[in-house]
């Protein structure tokens, strides 16, 4: 194999009012023709960074890089901005995380692709239309036609990702950077997308820089894989020998970070853990998970949703009179006991979500009822209605979106214990709220700090403490951990799982990440298309699935190696 790009001792430094912080530390890889090389590491371990850097995107008034990037025997460090978009999208392309906020939402997602065409072949309009429509169909898009005339917000995000691969191939590219390119997809949708790439990937015998953090995922698509921690390149090599056989701690962590789907750990090993050797492999037997049940289920239950349907009416095209009838949540019922975690799966669309959200009382029950500790809540007085509010409560998938930026993350806790009227007065309710910062892991002088100095784990801590503040009896997670990096991933899930047993919390755990449903859950509810697909025991639903569409969403899971 030839070599196609060539990393030599680079160094990325950011500089802010003067001071320069490094954050790439004389890093050197190759990437040679017609291979898939796989980049792993948590946030900030400078996997991005490294990208964008090839891609020539990092601002060069802020930024001091180091090294060499060669690719055909060129540096690229010493390119201007024209001989940049020459290569770019033509010869390297990039795949980014996020389709909605890389696709512009004012235009139509098939002018978006041909726009990368004329820009690099000079064809026609027609041409360059015939062109895109041949890329929708390789990329396996439905009804490519229709899809050329829509716009990112009409399509699904499954759909948006493949728009961004056809506009990523659309010149035919020797080199092609995917980061973090399934982060937010369902695992069916995930498979899909890994299969295509590798089928694309045969095909045009390009070479891919597959950037993850998950590396079961990188274990099914990578030929050699480098692994990232704090800016350095730990450990590189053939993925079966480095997944099979890591030599450095850190990989391990974060091979080890991941829920297994054999077995039930009492607590999931951190990077921390790996680094000072504390690993506890502590299992959770079959025979203490049994007795657990049996007193779980011996009480009556806290939740009970009885034939619920949530339907929608929609316009299908603007300005028009006839409605489509959507509907999100078809008959729905089950049970909830106190002290359970009962698992919310499926694909997207599937009604999960709108579930939740009536569960909530965020959206209204269009039949059906939910009993909420043996009363019906639709026929409760405003002041039980309020109260029920402070006992059902929300972790969000996105907890910077969730805060306001413009007020420090105690007060976001403090606020709506006040409005609760938890404790009496604010001086009492700050000292609880320093009580509950330490509990989730945080400091007391976070307490003054605004959203944008943490973390995405240290957010995700807040808007737990925020939940558990208000101290409710039951709580919906909806995908509060599908965009964490492993090991924090793992930190969170231990924290969940211990607020649980120190606060007596009932959990819906909602998330396309079956493995870590699988390792949250004492009950599991399967969605499909608006019905429960299939419910019963987390462990047993697994093991033997009765459904076609739940043995299709176990079967995506990446095994790894």
């Amino acid at each position: 194999m030839s070599e196609l790009l060539s990393i030599k001792n680079l160094e990325i430094s950011f500089v802010s009012e003067g001071e320069k912080n490094e954050v790439i530390h004389s890093i050197s890889f190759n990437l040679f023709s017609n291979e898939i090389l796989g980049v792993v590491g948590e946030s900030g371990s400078g996997k991005s960074v490294s990208s964008l850097a090839i891609m020539g995107l990092l601002p060069k008034s802020k930024t001091h890089i180091l090294g060499d990037i060669k690719y055909d025997g060129r540096d690229l460090l010493n390119f201007s901005e024209n001989e940049f978009r020459k290569i770019r999208g033509n010869k390297i392309s990039m795949i980014f995380q996020e389709p909605m906020s890389s696709l512009n939402p004012s235009l139509k997602c098939g002018f978006q692709v041909m726009e990368i065409i004329q820009e690099h072949e000079g064809v026609t309009n027609l041409n360059a239309k015939k062109q895109v429509i041949e890329l929708f169909k390789k990329v396996k898009l439905p009804r490519p036609e229709t899809i050329f005339n829509q716009y990112p917000h009409q399509i699904s995000g499954g759909q948006k990702q493949r728009v961004m691969i056809a506009m990523a191939i659309a010149c035919k590219p020797q080199i092609l950077i995917a980061d973090e390119p399934t982060t937010a997809l369902d695992v069916t949708v995930q498979k899909e997308i890994i299969l295509l790439l590798k089928e694309l990937q045969r095909e045009t015998e390009m070479s891919i820089i597959f950037i993850s953090h998950d590396l079961a995922l990188v274990s099914e698509i990578a030929n050699r894989v480098i692994v990232m921690h704090k800016g350095n390149i730990v450990e590189q090599g053939d993925v079966k020998a480095v997944f099979k056989s890591p030599k450095q701690q850190y990989t391990k962590a974060l091979i080890n970070s991941k829920p297994s789907l054999d077995i039930r750990l009492k607590q999931l090993p951190t990077v921390n853990d790996y680094i000072n050797n504390t690993v506890k492999n502590t299992i959770v037997s079959d025979i203490e998970r049994e007795k657990n049940h049996l007193n779980i289920y011996s009480k009556e239950p806290v939740l009970e949703v009885k034939n619920l349907k949530k339907y929608f009416f929609s316009n299908r095209k603007w300005f028009s009179k006839k409605q489509n009838l959507v509907k999100a949540v078809d008959d729905v019922s089950f049970k909830i006991y106190e002290g359970e975690t009962v698992g919310l799966v499926g694909e997207s669309g599937c009604g999960k979500t709108t579930l939740g959200r009536t569960i909530l009382g965020l959206e209204l029950i269009t039949e059906g009822k939910i009993i909420y500790k043996g009363k019906d809540v639709s026929k409760l007085t405003k002041s039980e209605q309020e109260s029920i509010q402070k006992e059902i409560q929300i972790i969000f998938q996105d907890p910077f979106s969730s805060l306001n930026p413009r007020i420090p993350v105690g007060k976001a806790i403090l606020e709506p214990m006040k409005v609760h009227g938890i404790l009496n007065t604010d001086k009492e309710r700050k000292k609880y709220v320093f009580k509950i910062l330490k509990r989730v892991g945080l400091e007391e002088d976070h307490y003054y700090r605004y959203p944008h100095e943490f973390s995405g784990g240290q957010r995700q801590r807040i808007g737990i403490a925020r939940t558990i503040a208000l101290k409710p009896k039951l709580i919906i997670c909806d995908e509060s951990v599908s965009a964490l990096d492993v090991s924090v991933q793992a930190q969170v899930l231990n924290l969940l799982n211990d607020l649980k047993n120190d606060f007596g919390f009932t959990y819906i755990f909602i998330s396309h990440d079956l493995s870590v449903v699988k390792y949250m859950s004492d009950q599991l509810l399967v969605m499909n298309k608006g019905k429960i697909e299939e419910m019963g025991e987390a462990d047993e639903i697994y093991k033997s699935p009765e459904k076609d569409y739940t043995r299709k969403l176990i079967d995506a899971i990446p095994k790894g190696i």
